[in-house]
């Protein structure tokens, strides 16, 4: 089972949910936006994330910029993404003992080994 932390707004967010659905995966959908992750939520999934701490973080939007927080420190970046949900990088796919951001789309498929 895949949770896919979703913004059904984010074509890349939609796009990896159709390739996991096409590649029949069973892929459960959790809206971050209107199911906020929480601190203990955020430092599970840090821990399963293959990569950075920096690749949760959309960096662009103004609630971070103006933040000024350091982009590498996991308790920065928690806490910023626990006040502003809408930073949270997305899609992100998340099988319990990995999860990846799926961008591009097709990074999801690393669940699917």
């Amino acid at each position: 089972m895949i949770t896919l932390l979703h913004n059904p707004r984010c074509s890349k967010s939609r796009q990896a949910l159709a390739l996991l659905e096409e590649a029949g995966a069973e892929v459960t959908v959790r809206r971050y936006l209107d199911e906020p992750l929480d601190a203990d939520e955020l430092r599970s999934l840090v821990r399963r994330l293959e990569g950075s701490v920096s690749a949760l973080v959309r960096r662009n939007e103004t609630e971070w910029k103006q933040l000024g927080a350091d982009v590498e420190d996991p308790r920065q970046v928690i806490d910023a993404i626990v006040t502003h949900p809408r930073i949270l990088q997305r899609p992100i796919a998340d099988d319990g003992r990995r999860a990846v951001v799926g961008r591009p789309p097709e990074a999801a498929f690393a669940l699917l080994d």
